[in-house]
């Protein structure tokens, strides 16, 4: 939803500002149309899209077949979900702790007529749930298309103790398709370029993401929006429009392997065909819009998650089904709310009134559960709050009060300098009586006094009492947003550079941990935020560090005039600051030259990411430039720091992967 202000005309700005404001970017920067380019990725080079085209054309995009894997009720259990022909009869799914599927438990799926396609398929819905699954333990299963066996997939169950999630906004598969949906040979050839175009993307995202997690995410949790074609707004309003989008979307192979808990977007709410793709546990009535069902709930170890959509405007079955949910699940440590709207966001929907009327009724009955985080997408832009409570709207507003204020106070407008610093359209000394209206509207929406004292220490929270909330931005490029130009009292950081991103949040019994990345770099766009729940020694105990840390503390012990030994003390994490290639076969690198003393650098380079066979270099300068390579190979580099120590190295930890393509 939403418009998009940028012209073509302001690409080479654009690019020239990107550039300037950010890291090493060795993907080329989007084009002012709303999307990331798939085939200007670094991922498409070496004619990886090309080969991607080949077998989008071919099969993928034909393929409706393709299975979803779906968080189960908790950890013992995990559901599926896939589409067979009609007339192919009762599927089965079977599963079992070795590739053979020897004395596989087998599981007959439950059948929903789905939908029927252009081609006049018509497909049914499967949904098995697996049950009794056992921690720490890999499992294979197969399942029947059409009556035929697939090739076994695997999936590891965590160890039931901690664990990680991503965290995705808004993978709108087939949104940077720019066509409206005429039923023209020319509307469906560009709807399947942009899906091939969006799912590339969607796959770098997922790829990159579970590297960050050594693999060893849980699953992936979508605030919603998972394709683009409405059912409205399809070709003659038919149902099958978005289902080339859903081919795209579950394409990624480590989707096979990987749960998705996804949210219902606005995108998806119009047709029951997301409830067809996804099997959601423990679904409710409460909180459904009449077509893809209501709210749904599971449990992951020690955390409770809470799934809301929010297409039903009815906030009291949301708060029924709330209540039920935390009283039936009062031993989790942590209750995590998903929905699509960002009621506490800082990009174009940000102020709108449906948005901010909407958080004003959820808020408190949040507040009143004790919910720790709630995660929202919709606006295609980065926010993080700060810890928020007591929220309150003084006036009320209808659903289209502002808009037109709302269109023309946009940030970028033609200007792409206001991408990232963001200038005020609208002038604060305004004698206008339309804009003084609202900007006295958008001073109301601030919620300054919401703003809870924390104590902090670093970027960690202690027993805040509030809640924090996080806008997810686009996962797949698909399209932006611009980031509204006043930012928000409530905000704590935001980020829009019209780059792909994800969030890694790590949970264990006392932490809730972000760390947040772009797709083109693999660098952080925020600063690690942790929330902690320590009891009161332990908090008093953290609370006193931040106290005297800088603070000079007496001493009345004797002065030790003896030199103490030097301390084996490991260096910072090394930062890479340029990976080129400067000319044929080699390739520079270029390190940050360290606050501290450091005897000197290991470059680590491969051309496989596991850095297998990897060429390893030890160097004193911080510029290192590497010949003799492969020509037109995609290289990964990595480097730590180190400082000698007597007749030992101690090393530092490795710098963020950097990619680069060796010249012919």
């Amino acid at each position: 939803m939403g418009k998009f202000m940028w012209k073509k005309a302001a690409a080479a700005a654009m690019t020239a500002t990107i550039l300037a404001t950010s890291a090493t970017v060795l993907q080329a920067a989007a084009p002012p149309d709303g999307h990331t380019n798939a085939q200007d990725t670094v991922e498409a080079y070496g004619g990886a899209y090309s080969n991607w085209m080949t077998k989008w054309n071919s099969t993928i995009s034909k393929d409706r077949e393709q299975i979803s894997l779906s968080p189960g009720s908790d950890n013992s259990s995990l559901n599926f979900a896939w589409y067979t022909k009609e007339d192919s009869g009762v599927q089965k799914l079977k599963i079992a702790e070795n590739k053979r599927l020897t004395n596989a438990k087998v599981y007959e799926a439950k059948q929903t007529k789905a939908v029927t396609d252009q081609d006049n398929t018509a497909y049914v819905s499967n949904k098995v749930t697996a049950t009794d699954l056992k921690a720490n333990t890999t499992y294979y299963y197969s399942y029947q298309k059409d009556g035929q066996w697939t090739a076994p997939e695997k999936y590891t169950t965590d160890n039931g103790s901690k664990f990680s999630f991503i965290f995705v906004g808004d993978p709108q598969i087939g949104s940077s398709n720019g066509l409206k949906g005429k039923d023209t040979a020319e509307f469906y050839k560009a709807q399947s370029d942009a899906v091939a175009n969006d799912a590339f993307n969607w796959n770098t995202t997922l790829n990159q993401a579970m590297e960050k997690t050594n693999n060893k995410a849980s699953f992936v949790l979508s605030s919603g929006d998972q394709i683009q074609s409405t059912k409205k707004k399809s070709p003659n309003k038919a149902a099958w429009g978005s289902e080339i989008e859903y081919s795209g979307y579950l394409s990624p192979d480590v989707l096979k392997n990987l749960p998705v808990a996804t949210t219902v977007g606005n995108h998806d709410a119009d047709n029951a065909n997301y409830t067809y793709h996804f099997n959601t546990a423990n679904a409710s009535e409460l909180g459904s819009n009449g077509k893809v069902g209501g709210d749904y709930w599971f449990k992951h170890d020690n955390a409770l998650f809470i799934m809301l959509n929010t297409q039903d405007t009815n906030v009291a079955e949301h708060k029924q089904f709330i209540e039920q949910t935390v009283a039936a699940n009062k031993d989790c440590k942590w209750r995590i709310v998903t929905l699509h709207q960002d009621i506490y966001g800082s990009a174009e929907h940000s102020n709108e009134p449906e948005i901010t009327n909407l958080r004003y009724q959820l808020a408190p009955i949040f507040e009143d559960n004790k919910v720790d985080v709630v995660l929202t997408g919709h606006d295609h832009a980065y926010s993080r709050t700060q810890i928020l409570k007591g929220g309150h709207k003084t006036t009320e507003y209808t659903d289209d009060d502002f808009d037109s204020m709302i269109d023309k106070d946009m940030d970028a407008g033609e200007n792409p300098d206001t991408v990232y610093t963001a200038k005020e359209n609208i002038k604060a000394d305004t004698t206008d009586p339309s804009e003084k209206a609202y900007l006295d509207y958008l001073n109301q929406v601030m919620d300054k006094d919401a703003i809870q004292q924390v104590t902090k220490k670093g970027t960690t929270v202690f027993n805040p009492t509030g809640i924090l909330y996080m806008t997810a931005g686009s996962s797949s490029g698909s399209k932006y947003y611009d980031l509204v130009p006043r930012q928000q009292s409530y905000i704590a950081n935001r980020w829009q550079q019209d780059v792909p991103t994800y969030s890694v949040i790590d949970i264990t019994d006392t932490t809730f941990t972000i760390n947040t990345y772009r797709t083109d770099t693999e660098e952080k766009i925020d600063e690690t935020f942790s929330i902690a729940k320590v009891n009161e020694s332990d908090n008093k105990n953290q609370t006193d560090n931040t106290q005297t840390d800088n603070k000079k503390q007496p001493t009345t012990a004797k002065k030790n005039t003896t030199k103490p030994a030097e301390k084996a003390v490991a260096p910072k994490k090394a930062v890479v600051k340029k990976v080129k290639a400067p000319g044929k076969k080699k390739i520079k690198i270029t390190v940050k030259k360290s606050s501290e003393q450091v005897s000197g650098y290991e470059v680590i380079l491969s051309t496989k990411k596991n850095f297998k066979n990897a060429k390893k270099i030890t160097t004193k300068k911080n510029v290192v430039t590497v010949k003799k390579l492969k020509a037109g190979k995609k290289y990964f580099v990595k480097v730590r720091a180190f400082k000698k120590v007597g007749n030992k190295n101690i090393y530092g930890k490795y710098s963020t992967v950097k990619k680069v393509i060796v010249k012919k």
